[in-house]
């Protein structure tokens, strides 16, 4: 969405954009002039940041206050006025040091959600990644003894499931790893997701003579397509928003707060997505106020970002605090972890 805001109209509502993430005040003409120099009169200033509220880019919270941005401002500053922040080397550490000290990919992401809100200061939001989602890596059968093997299902973000089975007399040793070639070959680099039906009943006519051993193969392949997966949202930093002005209120609070007791809504939060605020070339997304779908989150801004592998995604990261947050560096923040857990994971 385009508005007609002339330099000079931009230059000011970027100004009381920050000026106001910095105070958590409303902030007015005079403050403008003495603050910064622009050259321009408080009367200029005034009748501009009028237009400005005319036009809804601007909200003036009491008749004798300054003016503080309206969802609509924000909006503008983020997609046309912000300018980036690069995080500091210390905080590029802090993110690192953490991210690789965790081997399990559960802790993984959970180390994530506590730097994340260390470094942002505000309440933080992991999906981890979802098994059915992972890509196929490789099938192994370890035979235990005559009787028994061992099937293990591995994905390529380090996801494991294994299962005893029991191994039919008639098949070879040789037999047994060409079964697991053959598995191996077909079904590498595809989600589990993808291994449908129709493909495991392809795979079962191809390999048809060694029946027993894929039937039981193939179970632990279908159990993960049937099987009710829960998706874990981790939290960090979740009384930090008692930190903020806007906050104060024990009312809002109690009900922001209760928020966080409700996975089935946390994972909603996380997977709404409309493409507001979507930045081009990337899947970091910036939601501000009522562009998020839970009214318990309508003074609040969430920005996320996915962290996947190749093309597919394996969860998700965000930062939710109050609208007047520190745009530019809270983006930095989230798209580095999103960077560090790429990486990571990329196994």
């Amino acid at each position: 969405m385009s508005y007609d805001l002339n330099d000079r109209k931009k230059l000011l509502l970027k100004t009381v954009v920050q000026e106001y993430i910095q105070t958590a005040e409303p902030v007015g003409s005079r403050t403008i002039s003495r603050r910064y120099d622009m050259n321009l009169s408080s009367a200029t200033i005034r009748n501009e940041m009028a237009d400005l509220e005319e036009m809804g880019f601007l909200e003036q919270p009491h008749t004798s206050a300054g003016r503080i941005p309206s969802q609509r401002g924000y909006r503008f500053y983020v997609d046309n006025l912000m300018e980036e922040k690069p995080l500091t080397n210390e905080e590029e550490e802090i993110i690192s040091r953490s991210i690789i000290k965790a081997s399990e990919v559960e802790k993984i992401v959970s180390e994530a959600s506590q730097v994340l809100s260390l470094v942002a200061k505000h309440t933080s939001l992991v999906q981890g990644p979802q098994f059915r989602k992972s890509s196929f890596y490789q099938m192994r059968i370890l035979p235990l003894d005559e009787k028994k093997a061992l099937v293990v299902l591995i994905t390529t973000n380090g996801f494991v499931k294994n299962k005893v089975i029991e191994l039919p007399q008639s098949l070879s040793k040789g037999e047994l790893q060409q079964v697991v070639r053959y598995l191996n070959n077909k079904l590498y680099g595809l989600t589990i997701d993808q291994v449908t039906d129709s493909l495991v009943k392809e795979l079962k006519r191809d390999l048809f003579r060694r029946m027993e051993i894929l039937e039981q193969a193939f179970m632990l392949l279908e159990e993960s397509l049937t099987e009710d997966e829960k998706v874990r949202v981790f939290l960090g930093g979740t009384t930090n928003i008692l930190n903020q002005p806007e906050f104060k209120d024990v009312e809002k609070v109690k009900n922001f707060l209760n928020l966080f007791e409700q996975e089935e809504l946390l994972h909603f939060l996380l997977q709404c997505d409309d493409q507001s605020g979507r930045e081009e070339g990337n899947l970091l997304e910036v939601k501000i106020g009522s562009e998020n779908q839970l009214k318990e989150v309508h003074e609040c801004t969430l920005i996320t970002s996915t962290f996947s592998i190749g093309k597919h995604n394996l969860g998700k990261i965000g930062v939710l605090g109050p609208t007047r947050m520190d745009y530019p560096r809270i983006v930095a923040v989230v798209k580095s972890l999103a960077k560090k857990l790429n990486q990571v994971l990329d196994i």
